[in-house]
């Protein structure tokens, strides 16, 4: 491991809108207590999953200020430059969990989640449980979120697109948002809704700007997290994305 990355995590350590609990199979302590305990206010509050440097939660931290945001994700020199940028600019609407999202509902309690962001996570194309929009996580979002929260997807891969699709048709999700090109012709995204339309195309993550430096289309999803007791889980044929991502030291020449 580079000193840098040691450098970063022992500075995760004392910075305060910061959690580190990695796998947590109990209740975390603030799970449920996460308005009055540390933001200490009433608002939405808004999960980012897998949020790696965590430009969506602080993005939209700025923007709505009226919103509480918490960026998780398991990578924490990646969180690190989220997380100090937050405390750089203070923004006390801002918090970040490092976590295995698996263990998700030991850190809030029910109907505690406003809403949820999934960007450009790993589509898991081998295994159907570990994908953040499987019916599996699925049922442990609708433990945490609000009825009739919603859910928001961008990704590159047109394998977690495709699948994602089906997913929700299948279980009957009202969907808000649907496209195979956000950043594509304007005829092709008009039906989205205006605000929702706005924040996903307001704001590039750092893999983002990678796949768009390829030429590559953007793929946007927003539904209702209607609460279920039964889910269908795809058992289609998908195609493999044929694609890999750049190495982790890339730089967009742009």
């Amino acid at each position: 491991m580079g000193k840098n990355k040691l450098k970063k995590f022992a500075e995760m350590e004392t910075l305060s809108n910061v959690f580190q609990c990695g796998t947590q199979e109990t209740p975390f302590p603030m799970a449920g207590h996460w308005r009055d305990k540390y933001f200490h206010n009433d608002h939405p509050i808004v999960l980012e999953l897998g949020c790696g440097r965590g430009e969506y939660t602080v993005g939209l931290s700025k923007k709505y200020p009226e919103k509480n945001f918490i960026g998780v994700d398991i990578k924490g020199a990646r969180m690190w430059a989220g997380a100090r940028e937050a405390i750089e600019q203070e923004l006390k609407n801002v918090a970040f969990l490092r976590t295995n999202i698996e263990f998700i509902t030991s850190f809030f309690s029910s109907d505690e989640i406003d809403e949820i962001w999934i960007t450009f996570c790993d589509p898991q194309m081998k295994k159907a449980t570990k994908r953040l929009t499987s019916t599996w996580f699925m049922q442990r979002y609708q433990r945490i979120v609000k009825p009739s929260g919603l859910m928001h997807l961008k990704t590159d891969s047109p394998f977690l697109y495709t699948y994602t699709r089906e997913m929700l048709r299948l279980n009957s999700y009202p969907v808000i948002a649907d496209t195979d090109d956000l950043y594509g012709k304007e005829s092709a995204v008009s039906s989205l809704p205006s605000s929702i339309f706005d924040d996903a195309r307001a704001l590039q993550t750092h893999y983002e700007k990678q796949w768009l430096d390829r030429g590559m289309k953007i793929k946007y999803l927003a539904w209702q997290l209607t609460h279920l007791t039964l889910f269908n889980e795809p058992d289609i044929e998908i195609e493999k994305d044929s694609y890999r991502s750049y190495g982790r030291n890339y730089v967009s020449p742009k």
